[in-house]
């Protein structure tokens, strides 16, 4: 096995206090704050990024630092806003309603944070039901809060910006790839555009725009794949089917751009940010329980990962319930996202895979900060504002 532990902490966290969830936190300046009806005094160093996402509901609240920012409070509950809506095409009132039910938390957590700036976000879930728009105005209405539904290129850009301080720029090229819960962002970078050397600011994370090379969206996660070939009761049949699945979807991408072929003859690497590469990582750690702090940053051997997959494949629905670093709540998603990372890893065989436990939210901070010039100094050039 090969395990390495992080070597960054640029995104410093603390235990949230009156914690209602399981994660992360939210932005800010000086002017009122987009997302709800909070008391007049505002704290223009707190900020709030929200992400709504298929499966997810998580919240991040921070203030920016000289190499990033730090966690005040966070948030994140499992909602499944998007079950059904493959079959279905719509949200369903229960789905909606334990989105409605997550959120009024995180409302609570921005008031009591005095949050001055922040965007909320919902992704693929909300992009593609028909009743998707109408849910995101009944938030407005019923909780004051404004969630705006994000286009697949800024969700992959924003998940690149929370993840680039992990990249290894002693390669030459690295694949970011997230698996969601209704859709897989794509993102592949060349690191020769880079400007400059990369320190680890936020200011530098948003220069890996300039590396990227190609993207792509696939219409598929963990939450549709499952909904389509089983979750619970996964079969070596009905894995490779959804692994076959999965690899049509990826093979124009390939045929495009020619991956497989960089990755043969350059340094390459991979850089999952996700729950199903979090998981893995964790139960290649063998922890009792999952540990952000042991799990972000950490590389994995590719093979070791595919002896993870293949060892839950194995593996009954009840016993991937008692893995610690799975439980209830994932048993039944973490295969099809297995089937996901397989796919990927058949076409473009990396030797080795970084892991972050950090993205979207983080991306979202990244750019609220910078844009109100916290890494800027006097002379324009980047750099911490105090």
């Amino acid at each position: 096995m090969n395990l390495q532990g992080r070597d960054d902490n640029s995104f410093p966290r603390r235990a949230a206090p009156g914690r209602a969830g399981n994660t992360p936190a939210t932005p800010g300046p000086s002017s009122p704050p987009s997302c709800c009806n909070v008391a007049p005094s505002l704290d223009p160093s707190v900020y709030a990024a929200l992400d709504l996402g298929t499966n997810n509901c998580r919240l991040l609240i921070a203030r920016p630092t000289r190499r990033g920012f730090y966690v005040i409070d966070a948030f994140s509950r499992i909602v499944r806003l998007g079950e059904g809506v493959s079959t279905t095409g719509l949200l369903s009132e229960a789905a909606m309603g334990r989105a409605l039910d997550a959120l009024k938390v995180c409302k609570t957590k921005i008031t009591r944070q005095r949050v001055a700036n922040s965007k909320l976000v919902a992704t693929e879930a909300c992009r593609v039901a028909s009743n998707g728009p109408n849910f995101i105005a009944r938030v407005r209405e019923e909780l004051g809060l404004e969630v705006e539904i994000l286009s697949r290129e800024e969700e992959a850009k924003l998940a690149v910006s929370g993840c680039a301080s992990l990249i290894d720029v002693d390669c030459d090229y690295a694949l970011v790839f997230d698996i969601g819960g209704g859709s897989s962002e794509l993102i592949w970078l060349d690191l020769s555009r880079r400007q400059g050397y990369w320190r680890r600011s936020l200011a530098d994370r948003l220069d890996a725009h300039t590396c990227i090379a190609a993207w792509t969206s696939l219409p598929v996660g963990v939450v549709s794949l499952a909904e389509q070939f089983g979750g619970r009761n996964v079969s070596q049949e009905s894995f490779e089917a959804m692994v076959n699945h999965v690899t049509r979807l990826l093979e124009p991408f390939e045929a495009a751009h020619r991956i497989g072929q960089t990755i043969a003859h350059s340094r390459v690497h991979l850089l999952g940010t996700s729950g199903t590469v979090t998981t893995v990582a964790g139960i290649l750690l063998g922890l009792p329980r999952y540990d952000r702090n042991r799990v972000d940053g950490c590389w994995l051997a590719t093979p070791d990962v595919r002896a993870v997959t293949y060892s839950l494949l194995g593996r009954s629905y009840e016993q991937r319930v008692a893995e610690p670093c799975i439980g209830r709540e994932r048993a039944d998603l973490v295969l099809a996202g297995c089937a996901i990372l397989e796919a990927l890893l058949r076409i473009w065989p990396a030797q080795r895979l970084r892991v972050a436990d950090r993205g979207l939210r983080e991306g979202i901070l990244a750019t609220l900060m910078a844009a109100d010039g916290h890494f800027h100094d006097r002379s324009g050039r980047r750099g911490w504002r105090g």
